[in-house]
């Protein structure tokens, strides 16, 4: 797991060399890479990769990178992790490729020597890298299938740069200009959804995709590679159910290799359990799990994380966060923050307790809800999914009132909105559009054609768990969980690897008939039914309660302090809901939004 970046840049006019500009790029993604450091310049044709190196597998000199082969004409900066990269090499070896190291790395630079571009669709893991092609006069921008791993971009005046964060653009431009939509899109959504970012001119390159860039011309074009080769339709429960143990079995088994410590993040939830449980079948009493603990026992998993452990005899590490922790730590968070995002404190502290446990790698039960309808928004959607072809003529009527502050009235207006987005927003949009508008002082119909420029395809399913699972995978998890997960934990030099989005899991979920996969009345009916012999029944059945954190109660403690340490720019409006939260009639995460906004402009 790396840090990456590179530039294709004319600098005659800049004192800067390519050198100095790549150093800093990758300097300022230290955290996210501290055991190693490399930088690749070709001057000729004005190309620079730099890299970060978190050493995971093959701790050797022998990973180092930006990596080339033997001919020196291929180099490759390599973020990720591919977990078929063994099967790959040895089909790689019968060809009469030969290898100096054990790092998957090694393996993605040889298998496009082989296959070219072709080989993206071969790997199966979390990734992000750059192949620059001296040969072809290319370079490769290359990202996984869920979008797991981030890598954003930037073409100006025919220039290319690419990073895994945001932060490394500001060291081409420390002026660089924001834009102008970003906090339209942050009030709306808790995050910025991709391929927009903080920056103008600056893009995520989308996932399951990549772009081929052409130093001859200096043109891009990206083209989607993602595999989606789901077998044929399953309608028997019972044949559903050995798929899943075995997929998922599998999935946990193959991502457990690592040759730097590792360990599962335990919640006390089915996921995080069916993962650790998974895992002790193969690493025993040598498991390490992890897990966060509070004072306020209302919101204590520690019960049900008891359990686990006490079935698995895992080497457990609690971890207490406190009110004063919180606060404590509310500048180290902002600074870890690659984007702004409501989320993610929570991600912040479960990687600091492993990091000072001394994990380098943990597994996460991410992606659970959203594959097998976990989520109490799959039980809405269904209640809803029947009235979706009357959605406008109700978002029109909420439209002739003034609900006030009142957002869960508000957010109805949603409705209006001419794609899968308006369901989206309704479920788990922020502030309504009016609100915004209220919040930025702007009109209310630039609220509207910002959300214009997110095209979502406008494809309903016959299913409505089939839809929550679309629109919950593709805006929810890849926008804010799986960004949020990402620089958080790279803040803390960890690595946080999701079995559930594994390939094959993925394709095997999508070939089970909607009517088996998703059930209502007993969220993750299939997976729990996989692993029945294996998950207590005191967790398998509990209710859906989420991994919180007592924010409510924090925050309106500290709402003074945090209104000092990140004063808000408030207009009237904004001191109204300023005043609503310290009367306890606003939930923390709008709050915590005002507040995050201001710290970002």
């Amino acid at each position: 797991m790396c840090r990456i970046a590179g530039i294709n840049c004319d600098l005659n006019n800049s004192s800067y060399s390519l050198l100095e500009v790549i150093n800093a790029m990758t300097d300022k993604m230290e955290r996210g890479g501290p055991d190693d450091r490399g930088i690749y310049i070709d001057e000729v044709n004005s190309v620079a990769l730099g890299n970060r190196r978190l050493s995971v597998i093959d701790l050797s000199e022998n990973g180092h990178q930006p990596m080339h082969d033997d001919t020196g004409n291929i180099h490759i900066t390599y973020n990720g992790e591919v977990y078929n990269f063994k099967e790959i090499r040895n089909d790689l070896i019968n060809r009469g490729s030969e290898f100096i190291s054990q790092s998957d790395t090694e393996v993605v630079l040889k298998a496009y020597r082989e296959w070219g571009p072709q080989s993206f669709s071969r790997l199966n893991g979390m990734y992000s890298y750059a192949i620059y092609d001296r040969n072809m006069g290319s370079i490769y921008l290359v990202r996984d299938r869920c979008g797991i791993k981030p890598l954003y971009y930037s073409y100006i005046n025919k220039n290319l740069v690419f990073a895994s964060e945001i932060k490394s653009f500001y060291e081409i431009d420390s002026n660089w200009e924001r834009s102008e939509d970003w906090k339209i899109y942050f009030l709306l959504f808790g995050h910025i959804p991709e391929p927009f970012t903080i920056l103008k001119n600056v893009f995520m390159l989308p996932r399951g995709s990549y772009m081929r860039f052409n130093l001859h011309d200096r043109t891009y074009r990206i083209t989607n590679y993602e595999s989606t080769e789901y077998d044929e339709k399953i309608y028997d429960i019972d044949e559903a159910v050995v798929g899943v143990r075995d997929n998922v079995t599998a999935a946990v088994k193959n991502q457990l290799i690592s040759d730097a410590p590792l360990g599962v993040f335990l919640s006390g939830g089915i996921d995080s359990s069916l993962i650790s449980l998974i895992s002790s079948r193969y690493l025993g009493e040598e498991l390490r799990t992890i897990s966060i603990i509070f004072d306020e026992m209302e919101y204590s998993e520690e019960k049900y994380q008891a359990m686990i452990v006490d079935i698995i005899k895992s080497n457990h590490f609690s971890c207490r966060v406190s009110e004063k922790n919180f606060i404590d730590n509310i500048d180290n968070i902002f600074s870890s923050m690659d984007q702004p995002t409501t989320d993610g404190i929570n991600s912040y502290f479960t990687s600091k307790c492993a990091h000072e446990t001394g994990l380098k790698v943990v597994l996460s039960g991410l992606g659970g809800d959203e594959l097998f309808g976990g989520y109490p928004s799959f039980e809405k959607l269904s209640k809803i999914w029947k009235f979706r072809k009357f959605k406008d003529r109700l978002a029109s009527i909420f439209n002739m009132f003034d609900i006030g502050y009142n957002q869960h009235l508000n957010k109805i207006s949603f409705l209006s909105i001419p794609n899968p987005l308006s369901f989206y927003l309704l479920l788990r949009g922020l502030f309504s559009i009016s609100s915004v508008a209220k919040i930025l002082d702007i009109n209310r119909s630039l609220v509207l054609d910002a959300i214009e420029k997110l095209y979502i395809s406008p494809y309903y399913p016959g299913h409505a768990g089939e839809f929550a699972s679309i629109i919950e995978s593709n805006l929810y998890m890849k926008n804010q969980l799986l960004r949020d997960t990402d620089f958080m934990s790279m803040w803390q030099s960890l690595e946080v690897r999701v079995p559930f989005l594994d390939n094959k899991i993925l394709n095997y979920i999508n070939s089970i008939d909607n009517k088996i996969r998703f059930i209502n009345s007993d969220p993750k009916h299939l997976l729990k039914c996989a692993f029945s012999d294996l998950l207590p029944h005191n967790i398998a059945n509990r209710k859906k309660a989420g991994f919180t954190f007592p924010f409510q109660k924090w925050m309106k403690n500290n709402i003074d302090l945090i209104l000092e340490m990140c004063a808000i720019n408030q207009n009237k409006y904004a001191g109204l809901l300023v005043d609503r939260f310290r009367n306890g009639n606003l939930h923390w995460s709008r709050f915590w939004a005002l507040v995050v906004q201001n710290k970002f402009i």
